[in-house]
C-alpha cells in the first residue's frame, strides 16, 4: 500500500514540475466540463451504484443527498469548472513591488504550492471542485474520496485526466486513489510527508479530528461549522425571518447553516414566535432557553448548555435570549468555531462592532450565513472552509490555493 500512494506522491511530483500556460489550464477545464455533459449518462449511472450501496448500509439521509448526483447537480458542477476557466490566472503575479534605499528591487511573486492531497466524504463535486481549482492555481492533486461515493468520484476524476491528456498536459496533474483500503488515509497524513505539500480534509467532525491529530504535514480546515445568528433590538422583523429561514433551511446539511439563534431580550415578545414558528411549520426542531419557551407559542424543547455547542447539521436550531451586543459576541466566541456568524441589525454602528470583535473567519451583517461559500464570494469554487487563524481563513479558492516568493533585483550591491 505505502509503495502505491508513494508511486502517486512521485508523479504528482513529476506533474507539478512541469509549468503549464494560462491558455492550455483553460482548454483543459473547458474540456473537462463538454466531457461531464457528454458523459452524464455514464456519470449517473456510476452515481446510482453509489446510492444503491448508501441505501444497503442504511446510511443518513443528508449524507445520501451529499451523494446524489442529478441533472440539475451536474449542471452545477459544469458551471463551477467555467468560471474556474474564466477566472484570472492567480500564478506568477506580481503581488507587490518595491525599491530599497540602495536600489535593490524586490517583487513579491505568486507561485503553486506543490502537491495537495485531499481527503473528503459523500459529495462527489468536490472531486471536480478541488480538480479544477488545484489545476488553475498550478498544484497537483492527489484525491481521496469516501467510499459511499467511490464510483462517481472515480469516473469525475477519470474525466479531468481525459481533458488533460486531450491538451498533451501530464494526466498525473490530477490522481485519484483507486482503492478502498481504511489504512489509505493513515498513511497518506503520517507517510507522506515528502510528497504531499498540504492536507485539505473535507467531511465530518470524526474525520477533520483524525486528520489534525495523525498529519504530520499542514492542514487547510475546519473542524465543525457552529454559526450564528444575532438578532439585535435593532434589527427588521420581516429581514430576519427571511434571512434566518434561509440560513437554516435551504440546506441544514452544510457547514455555513446557522445552528443558533441568539435574540435581544427587548425584541422577544414581538420576533420570537414569527421567526420560530417560521421555522417550525417547515419541520425544525427547537431547542430553547427558559426566556424563549416562556414567549414562544408553538413547541419547543428546553436547551441544554450542550446545544449551543452542536453542529446539528440537521433541521434543530437552538434558540438563546441575550441581554445585549456584548453578551451576544461573548457568547458566539466562547461557542462558535470561528466559522460563520452573523448579525441582523439596522444600527451600522452596532454592526461594525460586532464585525470586528468576533473571532469569526467569515462575519455577516444582515445576511444568511449560507453564502459562507467559494462560489458566492466569487472565488469560482472553494476546496473548503478554513478556520485556522493563519491564512488562508475563510473559503479557500483560486487565489487562497497559492503561495509566494521574493524575487530581489540587483546591480552588483553588497551588504555592509
Amino acid at each position: 500500500m505505502i509503495n502505491y500512494l508513494n508511486s502517486l506522491g512521485k508523479k504528482s511530483q513529476v506533474a507539478f514540475n512541469n509549468m503549464i500556460d494560462t491558455k492550455t489550464k483553460n482548454k483543459v477545464l473547458d474540456k473537462f466540463a463538454f466531457l461531464i455533459e457528454k458523459e452524464k449518462k455514464l456519470i449517473t449511472k456510476e452515481n446510482i451504484k453509489d446510492i444503491n450501496l448508501a441505501v444497503k448500509k442504511k446510511l443518513k439521509e443528508n449524507l445520501i443527498n451529499r451523494l446524489l448526483l442529478n441533472s440539475f447537480k451536474l449542471k452545477g458542477i459544469q458551471s463551477a469548472i467555467r468560471n474556474i476557466s474564466k477566472l484570472k490566472d492567480p500564478i506568477d503575479v506580481t503581488l507587490q513591488k518595491w525599491r530599497r534605499p540602495n536600489g535593490l528591487i524586490i517583487k513579491k511573486i505568486s507561485m503553486p504550492i506543490g502537491v495537495i492531497g485531499v481527503i473528503y466524504e459523500s459529495r462527489p463535486n468536490v472531486t471536480s471542485d478541488v480538480s479544477s481549482l488545484s489545476f488553475k492555481s498550478g498544484n497537483a492533486v492527489i484525491l481521496r474520496g469516501g467510499s459511499e461515493a467511490f464510483n462517481t468520484n472515480k469516473i469525475l476524476a477519470n474525466l479531468f485526466r481525459a481533458a488533460l491528456k486531450e491538451n498533451k498536459v501530464d494526466p498525473n496533474y490530477v490522481q485519484f486513489i483507486n482503492k478502498r483500503n481504511r489504512k489509505i488515509v493513515d498513511i497518506m497524513l503520517s507517510k507522506m510527508e515528502k510528497y504531499i505539500d498540504v492536507i485539505i480534509p473535507r467531511g465530518g467532525k470524526t474525520l477533520v479530528k483524525k486528520v489534525q491529530e495523525l498529519s504530520s504535514v499542514p492542514i487547510i480546515g475546519h473542524l465543525e461549522g457552529i454559526c450564528h445568528t444575532y438578532i439585535d433590538k435593532d434589527a427588521d422583523l420581516n429581514m430576519a425571518k427571511k434571512v434566518v429561514h434561509n440560513a437554516k433551511l435551504r440546506n441544514a446539511s452544510i457547514c455555513g447553516a446557522t445552528e443558533t439563534v441568539l435574540m435581544h431580550k427587548k425584541i422577544i415578545k414581538k420576533f420570537c414566535n414569527p421567526i420560530l414558528d417560521n421555522l417550525e411549520k417547515n419541520n425544525c426542531k427547537i431547542y430553547a432557553d427558559r426566556t424563549i419557551r416562556r414567549h414562544y407559542k408553538g413547541k419547543s424543547n428546553l436547551a441544554t448548555e450542550k446545544d449551543w455547542s452542536t453542529e446539528y447539521l440537521s433541521a434543530k436550531i437552538s434558540v438563546k435570549s441575550v441581554s445585549n451586543l456584548n453578551e451576544a459576541i461573548n457568547h458566539v466566541n466562547k461557542y462558535g468555531t470561528m466559522h460563520t456568524d452573523c448579525i441582523i441589525t439596522k444600527n451600522k454602528k452596532k454592526a461594525e462592532i460586532f464585525l470586528k470583535k468576533i473571532n469569526s473567519s467569515i462575519a455577516i451583517h444582515n445576511a444568511s450565513t449560507q453564502f459562507a461559500d467559494g462560489g458566492e464570494f466569487g472565488f469560482g469554487g472553494e476546496v473548503g472552509i478554513s478556520t485556522n487563524k493563519l491564512p488562508p481563513r475563510g473559503p479557500v479558492g483560486l487565489n487562497q490555493l497559492i503561495s509566494y516568493k521574493y524575487e530581489v533585483l540587483g546591480k552588483g550591491q553588497i551588504r555592509k
